[in-house]
């Protein structure tokens, strides 16, 4: 399993990505992805995860979480504030649930707590473009329902030169992340999540739906809702306060 950190803080941070994990790991792009959380250097050590490196058919989000519980051991990380984004927001869920002494403060970030019939459309498409070949659609129809207008003006120049990168990846890792997500359903074990958890997602997310959000703060008793107006499945990348967010909750929450 790779993983990078960052920061020196006595306090562990953990972040779990979202499927795009399936198709590029966090080897070696520490710097990369440090800059957004230098804010959280100093009270924590912040650390990213990859799902691990051989996953066999029929994966799930249970296994994924009992191998970050694992990871966690190995690396001596006995609690943790955790945030997943997407998919990393279902592995987080029921980490929170199988491995509740191991959080101690989540953040679920424009995820969900089951598949619904949104992100079924979504992912399922995806697989059958991946499956096809047609990797720059995918890249392409990934980015247009994750980011608002105002980012995608910028983006689209983008494409060829993305399109480009993606014909050259595997998509073994991408197939069995997808499929994990069509078989989650975590509804009925939300009520068990009992550390303080903060909600994020947006209003015009067309991967995984508003309501999603709704149905998580109905179900997760100590736990507070934000939604980004007009921002959709990249809120997490788009809205500037996000990150400020976050640590003002984690420094926050009882």
């Amino acid at each position: 399993m790779s993983y990078v950190s960052f920061g020196h803080g006595e306090e562990a941070f953990i972040l779990l990505p979202g499927l795009s994990d399936g198709l590029a790991t966090v080897q070696g792009k520490a710097l990369l992805l440090a800059r957004p959380y230098r804010d959280f250097f100093d009270r924590y050590t912040v650390y990213m995860f990859s799902r691990k490196n051989r996953m066999p058919e029929g994966y799930s989000i249970r296994d994924m979480a009992d191998d970050q519980a694992k990871a966690m051991e190995i690396l001596g990380l006995r609690k943790a504030s955790v945030m997943g984004v997407s998919q990393g927001g279902m592995i987080a869920q029921h980490l929170s649930i199988d491995h509740a002494e191991k959080v101690g403060r989540l953040v679920i970030a424009v995820s969900a707590p089951y598949a619904n019939e949104t992100i079924r459309a979504c992912v399922n498409n995806w697989i059958d473009l991946a499956k096809s070949g047609q990797y720059e659609q995918l890249m392409a129809d990934m980015n247009e329902k994750s980011y608002s207008e105002g980012y995608l003006k910028k983006l689209r120049r983008f494409y060829p030169v993305i399109g480009a990168v993606m014909k050259q990846l595997r998509y073994d890792r991408f197939f069995i992340n997808a499929q994990a997500i069509l078989d989650f359903d975590l509804r009925d074990d939300l009520a068990r999540i009992g550390c303080p958890t903060l909600i994020i997602g947006g209003t015009e997310d067309k991967i995984v739906g508003a309501d999603a959000a709704y149905e998580m703060r109905e179900r997760i008793a100590n736990s507070e809702l934000h939604l980004y107006e007009g921002l959709g499945h990249a809120a997490f990348e788009e809205a500037a306060d996000f990150n400020e967010r976050v640590l003002r909750f984690l420094e926050t929450a009882q």
